[in-house]
Parts: C-alpha cells; structure tokens; sequence
C-alpha cells in the first residue's frame, strides 16, 4: 500500500469495469494472453475479485485460509476451503472491523494470519480513526484451533526503532529464530518505506535491534513513491528469499527480490543480494498490470510452490490508484530455474473458471 490523501469510497463504475473484466477477459485476449492462461494450471483467475496484498496460508487442518485488504479499508476478513479454487465461492467472515474512534479506526490494510506455538496471529497495519495516515502495525490473537471461532484478541501495536509510518508485517522462522519482517519510513531518510527485519521475542515483541534490508534505490523502485513495502519469504534450494513490492500501486507496482544463503546471519545486511531489476512486473500481453504485495503458498499436492498476488485487469485508472478497488487476488505455479532460484514468469492472463 501506498499514501493517499484521503480514505477511499469505492467507485461503482469501477467496480462493474473490473467484474466485466473478470468474466470477459480471456474471449477478448489475443491468442498469446490465451495460451499463457492454458500453461499456467487449473487456477481460476481472478480468484478472489476485489481483495487486495491477498495472504493464503495452509494449514495442517487441511484448509486454505485466505485473508486480504477489502477496498473499504474497515474490516479483516477470512475465507476458508480445501483448495484454492474453491477460496472463490468460499462464504466470507469478518472476523474484526476498525474502531468507531482512536487507534485502529481507519485504513485497515494488509492483514496476514499466522499459526505461532498453537495459536492464529493476525498482523495488520492500522491508523487512528481521527489520523488516518499515521499508520502502525498491529497484532490480533485467536487460540481457537479453528480461526473463523473463537475470540480474536488485540495485542497491540508492535513497536518498532521509531514512531513512523510502517506497515505490512510478515513473520516467519529460520534455523529455529522467529523473525519480523516489515515496511517503514526511516527518519531523514528520502523515501516512503524500506524493509526492515529483526528478531521477535514472542509474536507481538521485537527483541534486539532492527536492521534495513533494502531501500528504495533503483528507478523502478521510485516511480510515483519511493517504496520497498510488503515483504514475505520463501525458502528453498539452501536459500532465503524475500519477495518485496516496490512504486506506487498503479501499473508501476512490481515485485523484487532479495537473496540471502540459509547459513548466514539473517540480521547482516551484508548477507543479502538485490537483484537489480523486478522478477514480476506488468504485462499488457496478458493484460494484466501493476502485480505485487504476494504470498507463497503450496497447491493440493503438498509440493508445487505457487505465486499469490493481486493485479489490474487495466492500466488507466481513475484518480488515486488506492481509492480504484479493483485489485484482484490471483494464484498462478511459480517455477523454478536450474540454479535454484525461483522463475515467477508473467502474471498470468485471465481463465475461463475450471471450478472449484
């Protein structure tokens, strides 16, 4: 996510334009966006129509449980089902909504649920109702084993090295540490965010310093906002890698990545490489423009990786790209190149739905 200046009100006509989209898209794509469809898997895309920085987890109960940023940014919402497909018709709960006034009352954003030592954690980014740009990161418990039960409590606000804009918290161990990682503005430093990481002493407490992974340095990190923002991680092939979005979140929004070796000191800057240029950007061949602020999650078989995230279906938008709701969630197998490091390919064009 990025600044705006106000909170958003959806606008009809732009929703009918992305719900039109949806469903007509692939009789109207040329034979290329067509084909790319068909190579990419029996993913129903859009999945989740208006449902932006989408996180899906699976769990060892055998559910897929989505959670994503609804365009009104007032409420955390969860889906539940057995596969991702079906995360498209699965009924919709609002586990929590924003308060009337005060702190987490407005632009509710980003929500991620995580299973930390027998229980549901929901880390946020939320701002007073009465400062709506002055926005933090915050965190929910719920012990019921079953996340759409049971009562979600506020922990409260993680508090990091400053008292500044920050938001999209993920969370994730390696080698038996948990970590933190997330996006903030650094006082005196000419950006919007960069990403951050640092050692957690339970889910809602960072524990020693925090360090800066990667600041927005490259021209296609800077256009519209200087931005390194919604980091998450995936590791495989003996390496640690951290996707990150990066622009402002119109069709300018893409996704790059850092790298560091699984045996290295995780809090060294040192350790991590930049690529420096973005691994999944806008693709007018399939007609789909501005991806970013992924997840990784894993298909049915327990094994294939695959590539969350939210796209346009079009480039030209009203306005503020925030107050534009036609973010949709898609899913597509991300694939893997012979050195060891991941192939996110183009987001893939819209298909004609398989079912769930």
């Amino acid at each position: 996510m990025s600044r705006a200046d106000d909170l958003p009100t959806p606008n009809r006509r732009l929703v009918l334009k992305g719900a039109a989209l949806a469903a007509g898209a692939l009789a109207a794509a040329p034979t290329a966006a067509a084909a790319a469809a068909k190579a990419a898997g029996p993913y129903t895309n859009p999945l989740v129509l208006n449902r932006a920085d989408p996180h899906i987890t699976r769990h060892t109960d055998g559910y897929y449980y989505f959670t994503a940023t609804a365009p009104e940014y007032d409420r955390i919402i969860l889906r539940r089902s057995r596969t991702l497909n079906g995360l498209a018709t699965a009924a919709e709960s609002v586990i929590w909504r924003a308060h009337p006034t005060g702190d987490m009352g407005a632009h509710i954003w980003a929500p991620e649920m995580h299973r930390i030592n027998g229980r549901w954690y929901i880390y946020f980014a939320a701002a007073p109702a009465e400062d709506v740009w002055k926005i933090r990161i915050w965190v929910l418990e719920n012990s019921h084993s079953n996340p759409l039960r049971g009562t979600w409590v506020e922990k409260g606000q993680i508090r990091t090295a400053w008292e500044t804009f920050s938001l999209d918290a993920t969370t994730f161990t390696h080698r038996g540490t948990r970590y933190l990682a997330w996006a903030q503005h650094e006082p005196g430093m000419d950006n919007n965010t960069a990403v951050w990481l640092s050692k957690m002493a339970n889910p809602w407490t960072l524990t020693g310093p925090q360090v800066r992974l990667s600041t927005p340095e490259y021209d296609w990190e800077r256009i519209g906002f200087k931005v390194n923002e919604g980091p998450y991680v995936l590791q495989r092939n003996g390496r640690v890698f951290m996707t990150y979005s990066a622009s402002a979140t119109d069709h300018n929004y893409c996704v790059g990545l850092l790298t560091a070796p699984a045996s290295a000191d995780l809090m060294n800057p040192a350790n991590w490489s930049k690529s420096p240029t973005p691994v999944f950007t806008s693709n007018d061949t399939t007609q789909q423009y501005g991806p970013g602020h992924n997840c990784f999650t894993v298909a049915e078989d327990g094994r294939t990786d695959v590539l969350v995230y939210h796209a346009r279906q079009y480039k030209e938008i009203d306005g503020d790209p925030l107050n534009d709701p036609n973010r949709h969630t898609r899913v597509q197998k991300l694939g893997w190149k012979p050195d060891g490091t991941p192939d996110f390919g183009v987001p893939v064009a819209d298909t004609a739905s398989p079912g769930a």
